[in-house]
């Protein structure tokens, strides 16, 4: 089946790479002097330095050109309801998977519920898990998860998607898979903290582990899963992110624990992410202690070291 990606930065330009091993694809820039450059020098060589573009991948700037019955977007989760409403005419009949992890500010929505939301009869799909751009355009090896309500769609798209470095598990869970994506990043963030403020791995593996708990205790409560947050968009996802500077929500993470600035140009899925699921707990009267720190943390009404010691201060209970 044919295939686009909209979105040329980082990640979308490495799933181009990765999929190009399987047959012509097609990649959508919006700046058109940067579709231009990458069309004839064969790289993107602001967001993704160093890999080449192989022949099957044509860059183009106009939608209009996008005829390929799947597509996945490749754009940051807080701009996806706008681009998919400014290209609905592109968009819709196609089979749309979003390849972007976080909850909408403005409503608490994942990628999947956005979509089908704003255009009500396209299929919608998710893909997610741990996965660096970096290492996807290199042809190094990783799973994710492909998750779609249609379980005969789903089937099409992972035999579609999946390329010699790119395993691809499925899932119906697409609440499960969107919250697994979306919540290891606010825990990535608390991660990045703990290193950032000099408290130790023992910490952050702390951290990680509560992190997890709240994790899987907001997934019972929407209903989600269990097995979708042990899975590679839930644990495998948080593994990877809390643990390596390649991630940009741990890197915002040390920084913040480190009293530094943070580029406001980098795009942290996370940051919006822990404001909406705060908000979305408060609402439900769920006690998810690490994101509402995360959360205060970030909106400067707790400092790093107060955050903490309320973390530390709270009733002992049984894990």
């Amino acid at each position: 089946m044919s295939l686009a990606i909209m979105g040329a930065g980082a990640f979308g330009t490495a799933l181009a790479i990765s999929l190009a091993r399987n047959g012509p694809v097609m990649l959508w820039a919006r700046d058109e002097k940067s579709a231009v450059a990458m069309q004839q020098h064969r790289e993107n060589a602001r967001r993704l330095p160093g890999c080449p573009l192989p022949d099957a991948i044509t860059v183009v700037h106009d939608a209009r050109e996008i005829t390929a019955s799947i597509v996945l977007l490749a754009v940051p989760m807080q701009g996806l309801r706008g681009f998919v409403t400014d290209h609905a005419r592109t968009l819709e009949h196609k089979t749309l998977v979003a390849c972007c992890k976080g909850m909408e500010l403005s409503t608490g929505l994942g990628p999947v519920s956005v979509i089908s939301e704003t255009l009500p009869l396209v299929t919608a799909a998710l893909l997610t898990g741990p996965s660096f751009a970096a290492d996807i355009a290199r042809g190094l090896p990783t799973a994710l998860t492909l998750a779609c309500a249609d379980d005969s769609v789903g089937k099409t798209l992972q035999q579609s998607l999946s390329t010699p470095n790119l395993r691809l598990y499925r899932t119906t869970d697409t609440v499960g898979a969107e919250l697994g994506g979306a919540l290891k990043n606010v825990i990535a963030i608390a991660s990045g903290v703990a290193i950032g403020a000099g408290l130790g791995d023992s910490a952050r593996a702390a951290v990680m582990t509560r992190g997890f708990a709240e994790m899987n205790r907001l997934a019972a409560v929407i209903g989600a899963e269990p097995a979708t947050m042990s899975g590679l968009s839930g644990f495998g996802d948080l593994a990877l992110t809390c643990t390596s500077e390649h991630s940009r929500n741990y890197c915002l993470g040390l920084a913040l624990g480190r009293g530094l600035e943070f580029s406001q140009s980098t795009t942290v899925e996370g940051a919006a992410t822990a404001r909406a699921v705060h908000a979305l707990a408060e609402r439900r009267a769920l006690d998810l202690p690490i994101t509402a720190a995360v959360a205060g943390i970030l909106d400067h009404r707790l400092d790093v070291t107060t955050a903490m010691s309320a973390l530390l201060s709270r009733p002992l209970k049984e894990e």
